[in-house]
């Protein structure tokens, strides 16, 4: 038995490692060759519950642009221009490499026609290989402010899925890593939870799975049903929900510990003994996939006459920002940017963006009023023009990310283009010496401005598959600076991508003060720490909060004692409240919703952090 099983989501925070983990754990005990690959680069968690005897450790490292030769360099700006990633600026007589936008495409080391750009191999990851008991155990680390490396060591982590079964826990949401790991799966299990926001990210996870070839089956976690939103869409998605895994806190708190639930609780043992042989036989006969059913813009208001422009005009001065960010999603930031942005609505002075392009959620409790919309393009697409092709194969030397391929078909030696592994920069045509690629523009996402009933709202939506989420970041950004520039506003409230790649270090980067809302788990504090390396890096102010404190106060004094090593100031706690899930459900923050104990809380935050960055 070979066979790789993919366990996702719409976002983070829905349990899927929590599911990895215990389904690895179960599959053990009955079959041999069980494999478990943290394919999660950003926030690898899975080694913190099987805690495995690490064997082995290795660096992976590529060959990236270190630095350019002035004595060669004629600053024509080539190598700028090639750039798809805006990691390369040509100022007076300077050549700025940006490493934290990179990807190593090679674009500039190529087109530059004196040769002044100089490689050099790059660490990007740790790769470590251990075991835990029977289980083979596989994860890679991705270094601090390497953003776009992520698909690149989700590869290296993915040829460990070798005979018997791989479990692989997938990166959280829709772009470029999650493609990665999913693509060549014989299963991807989704997990997600029945509220707003888990719905929202389930179709968009559905359509990434079957746009690449993928038919997915769901599993519901937290499975308490407050109404039929999520069987209705899985029926009129047609898809299979292939089991349910109780709403328990004795789960919550047995999982902040580290610890496996289907070791620790023998009800849930048997439970996923019977979620993990249907897993297996739904692995052994793999579907084709079915049509997807939602378009790039169908989680936000559809106006007919809403302005279409894709170059709208550029804000000069920027807003001062607070961004609100997590080391991974799921842990309440979108929750807690909607109550500040309900506080905020009172002095009018306030723009707010949502830069979790990958799988956005603000919409959801703001309804945006759509104003301003233009399509966003971060990339090329590309394809091979057969007529015009003589076979020299240069373009499948050249490409870094390994997305050209050949075979012979009539004897006729054929190169093709893989639009999945490909990230559009474009070297391919530079060293196409026939003129046989032909490009366009790829469209990736679209950008929107909106109004809603707390002010401005800047925010975008990548589209199925897409790659560039962190440019599409920068682009909400710019928008959000002339959503404020229009309206007369001086501050700015962002939703930040979740994670450390880079989406995040796009949303952060050059900002006033982050704001880290954790929780009190293994993970938890896990994830703030790397997002807190991140933070330091760059030299940007943080504080931290963690939601749910009260499911281990141990962990919560921990994650205090974390903030003071960085420098980094305790701001609050929110605890454990079911308020919060019924303001989703009502579609408003808590703040609006009810004065409980988490709404007291997060003002008593919100007032502290005005306090700090005014």
């Amino acid at each position: 038995m070979n066979l790789k099983i993919v366990i996702s989501s719409g976002k983070g925070g829905t349990g899927k490692t929590f599911v990895s983990t215990n389904t690895a754990f179960v599959l053990s005990k009955t079959y041999d060759n069980v494999r478990y690959l943290d394919c999660d680069v950003e926030a690898p968690n899975g080694h913190l519950f099987l805690k495995p005897q690490i064997t082995k450790e290795e660096n992976v490292t590529l060959l990236s642009p270190f630095k350019v030769d002035m004595n060669k360099c004629i600053h024509c700006g080539k190598c700028a221009r090639a750039c798809h990633y805006n990691a390369i600026a040509v100022v007076k007589d300077k050549v700025l490499i940006f490493n934290e936008l990179c990807h190593a495409c090679g674009a500039c080391k190529v087109v530059c026609p004196v040769d002044a750009i100089i490689e050099k191999e790059k660490k990007i990851g740790t790769l470590k290989h251990g075991k835990s008991k029977n289980i083979d155990f596989h994860f890679c680390l991705l270094e601090t402010a390497e953003g776009g490396m992520s698909p690149r060591l989700v590869k290296k982590v993915k040829e460990y899925a070798r005979d018997g079964i791989s479990i692989i826990d997938s990166p959280p949401g829709v772009s470029c890593p999650v493609v990665e790991t999913v693509k060549d799966a014989d299963l991807c299990v989704l997990v997600t939870d029945p509220t707003p926001f888990g719905i929202n990210d389930l179709k968009l996870a559905v359509d990434m799975a079957r746009t690449i070839g993928q038919e997915p089956v769901v599993l519901v976690n937290r499975a308490h049903y407050y109404n039929n939103d999520l069987k209705d869409y899985c029926r009129s998605a047609d898809l299979e929900i292939i089991g349910e895994i109780p709403d328990d806190r004795g789960i919550a708190e047995v999982y902040s510990r580290g610890e496996i639930i289907a070791e620790e609780l023998k009800q849930y043992y048997d439970i996923f003994h019977k979620l993990s042989q249907k897993i297996i036989d739904a692995a052994q006969h793999k579907k084709e996939p079915k049509k997807i059913g939602i378009n790039i813009v169908s989680n936000h208001s559809e106006e007919a006459d809403v302005k279409m422009d894709s170059s709208p005009e550029r804000a000069g001065k920027k807003p001062k920002e607070l961004v609100i960010i997590s080391g991974k999603g799921g842990t309440g930031k979108t929750s807690l940017t909607a109550s500040f942005a309900a506080l905020a609505a009172l002095d009018k002075d306030t723009v707010i963006s949502d830069c979790d392009v990958d799988a956005a959620d603000l919409h959801l409790v703001l309804k945006p009023e759509i104003k301003e919309r233009g399509v966003f393009s971060g990339g090329v697409a590309v394809e091979i023009i057969q007529d015009k092709c003589t076979g020299c194969g240069r373009c499948k030397e050249e490409c870094r990310f390994e997305a050209i391929g050949d075979k012979v078909i009539d004897g006729v030696h054929r190169f093709f283009i893989d639009p999945v592994a490909c990230e559009g920069c474009g070297v391919c045509i530079i060293v196409c010496e026939d003129n046989a690629i032909e490009a366009k523009d790829a469209v990736n996402g679209e950008w929107f401005i909106s109004e809603t009933r707390l002010g401005p709202l800047s925010h975008a939506k990548l589209g199925v598959a897409q790659e560039n989420s962190g440019r599409l970041v920068t682009l909400v950004r710019d928008k959000e600076a002339l959503a404020a520039q229009r309206t007369a506003r001086s501050k700015a409230i962002i939703d930040g991508a979740p994670g450390t790649g880079c989406p995040v270090i796009s949303s952060i980067t050059g900002s006033e003060y982050t704001l880290i809302v954790t929780e009190p788990t293994v993970s938890g504090i896990h994830d703030a720490g790397r997002i807190l390396d991140v933070t330091k890096h760059f030299g940007i102010p943080s504080g931290i909060v963690v939601n749910k404190y009260d499911l281990n106060p141990n962990i919560t004094e921990e994650i205090r004692t974390l903030g003071k090593k960085y420098n980094a100031e305790f701001i609050g706690v929110i605890p454990y409240d079911e308020k919060v899930t019924e303001a989703q459900l009502a579609g408003v923050s808590v703040i609006e919703y009810a004065e409980c104990e988490a709404s007291r809380n997060i003002k008593e935050i919100w007032h502290k952090v005005m306090g700090i960055v005014g």
